[in-house]
């Protein structure tokens, strides 16, 4: 077997980039920046696109499919997001390759320029908005919501796998309204239904709350997100709902006629998660020895290892075991029964790597009594159980293996959440990691002072935060509320 993962606490960088290749989650393409996601972690994106797709359509959204490719001019129509955009795009100018003349293999050709340069979509409000102006006419034609699940790039200079790549695989949500109350209400509603995904099926305690003005969306009047802090101390942004305003609306000139007969700019909403959140999955929960899925998201949530010495005892475990996993599978749960020739030693290893919440070991001596050993992935403890009455129990074990992770997750967060208020205290905890609750005095320049001076940028303004007079950590002036800074993926 290979050599194992390398320690957490001792380079979690390496630890990370090992584990995603070690669990078969994906690997790096030969397209610099961009990853291949292997079967085993694209089932695990499958299951969360699942459980999210469900929960848009049960708030009435649609999905739709909008083009890859987008003209530059609609890029340049929203001042705001084009500066915001323009540094991450990936351009085309040419339609066409031809033999080179001296023999040098394919060139672009000349000839076959574009009359307008196309834009490989990093987001598709443009697209949308300019779809939306054939779309919409009266109030009736509203409100519109729809989502899109997609492949972006942005052209990213630093990459990691999962985290940040030039090419990623997410979901987008871009709804139109007849009034501002509408979108307001829509963009903390899809908040809502991030935060709850996040905490009920990957098990990730996040923080809700708003982005200042310095991480704003680009084009975007406000930014709610979802925040959450991964085992080595950094934050990661998990989500964003943004109120576009009328902003889209006014660049591509989508007006409505009123129940009145008035003309009205369109309100608008946008919103995403993407392939970010498979790195949130790993580094919020896993340790040295590999992955620690929540039950709800992980591909197998039970394997199966029989132990025998030959096939004659492998056909009677089977016999034995299959009312068993038929009955575990009519309780919705998904098995393997691995009958592989891999040795038991080798399989215990292999599936406590790829995070398989539960294992059961059943030899010929154990089923002769009537029991199963069983091993939870979480705790990595391991007990003796009757076969009969197992099916049950491992279903109600599931459940308390995913609020386990959750609850070990939350219990992270709490702790590593400080309340600081001088910029000694600040800066001292900084180099120790976590969320740090502090006072900003709500100017620009003074966010832009303390990424300058330490890196650490203003994840959020808590939803849940209260008033509470102080001063700001770095200039003294006056502040009414903390805000929540840490160092980020």
């Amino acid at each position: 077997m290979e050599k194992g993962l390398p320690a957490r606490s001792e380079n979690y960088s390496e630890w990370y980039n090992e584990l995603v290749k070690k669990a078969d989650l994906a690997e790096n393409s030969d397209v610099r920046g961009c990853m291949i996601i292997k079967p085993y972690g694209f089932a695990i994106w499958e299951k969360m696109q699942r459980a999210l797709d469900d929960k848009f359509k049960e708030t009435g959204h649609s999905n739709a499919y909008f083009p890859l490719f987008i003209p530059k001019s609609y890029l340049s129509k929203e001042a705001s997001h084009v500066e915001g955009f323009a540094k991450e795009c990936a351009v085309i100018t040419h339609y066409r390759l031809k033999n080179d003349e001296n023999g040098d293999g394919l060139v672009v050709d000349p000839e076959a320029k574009l009359e307008e340069e196309l834009i490989v979509r990093p987001t598709s409000e443009t697209a949308i908005w300019s779809a939306y102006k054939n779309w919409i006419q009266s109030y009736r034609d509203l409100p519109i919501l729809l989502n899109q699940w997609a492949n972006v790039v942005r052209w990213e200079m630093r990459t990691r796998i999962f985290l940040r790549t030039s090419e990623f695989l997410w979901q987008e949500g871009h709804t139109a309204h007849a009034t501002k109350n509408e979108a307001v209400e829509e963009t903390s509603l899809m908040l809502d239904v991030y935060a709850k995904f996040a905490e009920e099926w990957m098990a990730l305690p996040v923080v809700k709350g708003r982005k200042t003005a310095n991480e704003r969306f680009a084009g975007a009047n406000d930014t709610l997100c979802i925040e959450a802090l991964m085992q080595d101390g950094k934050a990661l942004q998990a989500g964003t709902s943004h109120f576009l305003g009328q902003n889209f609306a006014k660049a591509f000139d989508v007006k409505f006629q009123t129940k009145e007969g008035k003309l009205e700019y369109v309100w608008g909403t946008s919103w995403g998660v993407s392939t970010r959140l498979m790195g949130a999955l790993v580094m919020a929960h896993s340790d040295d020895l590999g992955l620690v899925l929540p039950p709800k998201l992980a591909p197998i949530q039970v394997v199966i290892i029989p132990i025998y010495k030959n096939d004659e005892q492998l056909d009677q475990i089977t016999e034995l075991i299959n009312p068993f996993i038929k009955g575990l599978k009519s309780n919705g749960v998904s098995v393997k029964f691995d009958i592989s020739d891999q040795r038991p030693g080798w399989k215990f290893a292999e599936y406590e790597l790829k995070g398989v919440p539960v294992r059961v070991a059943v030899g010929m001596r154990d089923l002769e009594k009537g029991l199963i050993e069983i091993a939870r992935r979480d705790t990595l403890s391991k007990e003796q159980q009757p076969i009969e009455g197992a099916t049950s129990y491992i279903t109600n074990l599931l459940d308390e293996i995913q609020d386990n992770i959750y609850q070990k997750a939350l219990s992270f967060k709490n702790e590593n959440t400080y309340s600081v208020d001088t910029w000694e205290d600040f800066t001292a905890q900084l180099e120790k990691g976590g969320f740090i609750s502090a006072h900003w005095d709500g100017n620009s320049e003074t966010e832009d002072k303390i990424k300058e001076l330490t890196k650490a940028t203003i994840r959020c303004i808590p939803l849940a935060a209260e008033k509470e007079e102080g001063k700001c950590i770095l200039t003294g002036n006056p502040s009414n509320k903390r805000v929540l800074f840490a160092k980020a993926y």
